[in-house]
C-alpha cells in the first residue's frame, strides 16, 4: 500500500469511529431510559434473554470480515457499558482474581464492572443474598470432575436465583519462574489436580504436590516459592508474572466449567433454548424418587442432571437438585408442577436462564 493509501485509509477510520463514538452515546443514551424504567419496576439491570436476543440481532446481520467471537466481545463490553451506566454493579465471584471463575465473571460482565472476590462458594451466595453485590457468580459443573457439591449445598442454605449460566472452555497452563528441569514441587488446587493427573504422572512424575484452595493462591506460592510451579489459568500467569512453561496440560482436550450467574430474585422470559433448576426433598421411602420423577417423564420434560445431596441436620434423608431443558413457565412444567408439589416435602423453582455457549478457552 503507498503512503497516499495508507492515509486515506486511516483518514476513513477515523471518520468512522467518530460515527461509532456518535452512535455508541446514542445507544447508552436509550439504555439509561431503559434503566429508569428497570429503577421505577425495580427490575435488575441485567437481562441475559434481552442481551441473547440482541445478539442474536448482531449476528444475523454480520457479514464479515468480524468473526462471531470478535462481536461477542465487543458486545459483551457494549452491554458492560450500558450496564453500569443504568446502575453501577457489583459482581461477587469465588476468589481470588485471576481463578477460573474471575475469567468466567469477565466474560459476561466485561471490564467496567467491579469484582468483588470472595473466600468460599458460600460467602458468595452471603454477599449475594445480603446484597453487598448484586450478582454472584459460582462454578456448579466441571465436564471432567462433575458437579460442585458446595454449589449445589448452598441452595438449601441462601434464597437465591440462577438467572444465567456461563459455560467456560478451561485450558490449565503449568506456570513457573524457573525452567521445568529445575521444578521440584507443584502447587494445585484439588479440580486442576484431577484434571492433570495423567501429564504430571508422565512429565513430572517426582515432584511433590502441593494442594491449596484455588489455581490462583497456586499461582502466588509459585511466584513465592523457589524451585516450584503451579497448575493455573493463563491469566494467573499473566497477574503473578510466571512463565507458562507447559501449555494446555488437563489430560481431557474438551474440558469445560459451567458457573451460575446468582442473584436475589429476577426472571427471563422464555427463548425457545432455555434450561431451569430445581430443588425437592421427598419422603424417605419406596418409590418416593421414582414417582416424582416418573411425572417429569409423563410431562415430557427432559431431565438433563440430578443429584442427591445430604439433608443437613437430618441423616439419610437427602435433598435433589435437577435440572431440565425448558422454562419454568412452560406447560409442561405447570403440569409436572402439579402432580409432584403433593409427593415432594418441598419443591423450589431455582430460575430458568437461556442456555450458554461455550466462552473462549482460556
Amino acid at each position: 500500500m503507498s503512503g497516499d493509501a495508507l492515509s486515506e485509509a486511516r483518514q476513513a477510520i477515523d471518520a468512522i469511529d467518530r460515527q461509532l463514538v456518535g452512535l455508541l452515546n446514542e445507544r447508552m443514551r436509550h439504555a439509561q431510559r431503559i434503566g429508569a424504567v428497570k429503577a421505577y419496576s425495580a427490575q435488575g439491570v441485567y437481562a441475559p434473554a434481552r442481551e441473547e436476543q440482541v445478539l442474536a440481532n448482531v449476528l444475523a446481520a454480520n457479514a464479515g470480515p468480524l468473526t462471531e467471537r470478535h462481536l461477542r466481545a465487543i458486545w459483551r463490553e457494549i452491554f458492560a457499558a450500558a450496564r453500569n451506566l443504568e446502575a453501577p454493579q457489583r459482581v461477587g465471584y469465588l476468589g481470588p482474581a485471576a481463578t477460573f471463575t474471575h475469567q468466567a465473571a469477565l466474560e459476561r460482565f466485561g471490564a467496567v464492572t467491579e469484582y468483588v472476590p470472595l473466600p468460599t462458594i458460600p460467602e458468595v451466595f452471603r454477599a449475594t443474598a445480603l446484597g453487598h453485590v448484586h450478582y454472584g457468580v459460582v462454578p456448579v459443573e466441571n465436564s471432567t470432575e462433575g458437579s460442585v457439591h458446595e454449589t449445589l449445598d448452598a441452595f438449601a442454605e441462601f434464597d437465591l436465583r440462577v438467572i444465567a449460566e456461563i459455560a467456560l472452555g478451561i485450558h490449565h497452563q503449568l506456570v513457573a519462574r524457573v525452567p521445568r528441569a529445575q521444578i521440584r514441587r507443584v502447587f494445585t488446587n484439588p479440580v486442576a489436580l484431577g484434571q492433570c493427573r495423567r501429564w504430571l504422572a508422565a512429565h513430572l512424575p517426582d515432584v511433590e504436590i502441593v494442594q491449596v484452595v484455588s489455581t490462583a493462591r497456586a499461582a502466588a506460592q509459585a511466584a513465592e516459592t523457589a524451585d516450584s510451579a503451579a497448575i493455573a489459568p493463563r491469566l494467573a500467569a499473566e497477574v503473578y508474572g510466571l512463565d507458562i512453561v507447559a501449555a494446555d496440560i488437563e489430560d481431557v482436550a474438551a474440558n469445560y466449567t459451567r458457573f451460575y450467574v446468582l442473584a436475589p430474585a429476577g426472571e427471563n422470559p422464555p427463548t425457545g433454548r432455555d434450561k431451569t433448576a430445581i430443588l425437592f426433598s421427598v419422603r424417605h421411602e419406596v418409590g418416593a424418587l421414582s414417582a416424582v420423577v416418573q411425572q417429569f417423564a409423563a410431562a415430557g420434560i427432559n431431565l438433563t442432571s440430578i443429584q442427591s445431596r445430604p439433608l443437613r441436620g437430618r441423616p439419610w434423608e437427602y435433598i435433589f437438585f435437577v435440572e431440565f431443558e425448558g422454562h419454568a413457565a412452560e406447560p409442561n412444567w405447570q403440569r409436572a408442577l402439579t402432580a409432584v408439589t403433593p409427593r415432594c416435602l418441598f419443591l423450589k423453582v431455582l430460575g430458568s436462564w437461556p442456555r450458554a455457549t461455550v466462552a473462549a478457552a482460556v
